[in-house]
């Protein structure tokens, strides 16, 4: 694939494996996609450490997956998704889910999990924590 670009993602979840609470994406060029999903009953740990830095109103998952379609859309030589968490890449595939059947449109996708160095600005931000994971991997690579 020519023009692929790489994404570099992170997830906040409820817990271990819980529920998507924010998920966040950066590109290359640092234009970027973070939205977060409600979480009503978040766990004691994701509540002093995740819910008072999420810095964004939450919307419904159409809204965050019409959000992401769009996001994705303008890569359309495909897209390399970069995360340093197996559960962040699960999380990002079941937003691709849209229904029984069906799934949003998106360009051709390859994914990878690797180790990344780096300090976050803001750990337990999901934005914050994919900023940190594109400027690891732009210092290892």
């Amino acid at each position: 694939m020519s023009n692929v670009q790489k994404l570099y993602i992170d997830c906040e979840f409820n817990s271990f494996k819980g529920a998507l609470i924010s998920m966040a994406i950066v590109a290359d060029d640092k234009n970027y996609f973070y939205e977060v999903l409600p979480c009503a009953n978040p766990e004691p740990w994701v509540a002093q450490h995740v819910m008072p830095i999420l810095y964004k109103d939450a919307v419904d998952m159409v809204t965050f997956q019409r959000k992401l379609q769009a996001f994705l859309s303008q890569f359309r030589g495909g897209i390399h998704i970069v995360a340093d968490w197996p559960e962040d890449i699960k999380h990002f595939c079941d937003v691709l889910i849209t229904g029984p059947g069906e799934r949003m449109n998106t360009p051709p996708l390859t994914m990878e999990v690797v180790r990344v160095d780096f300090d976050s600005a803001l750990p337990h931000n999901a934005f914050m924590d994919a900023l940190g994971i594109w400027k690891g991997s732009c210092l290892a690579g």
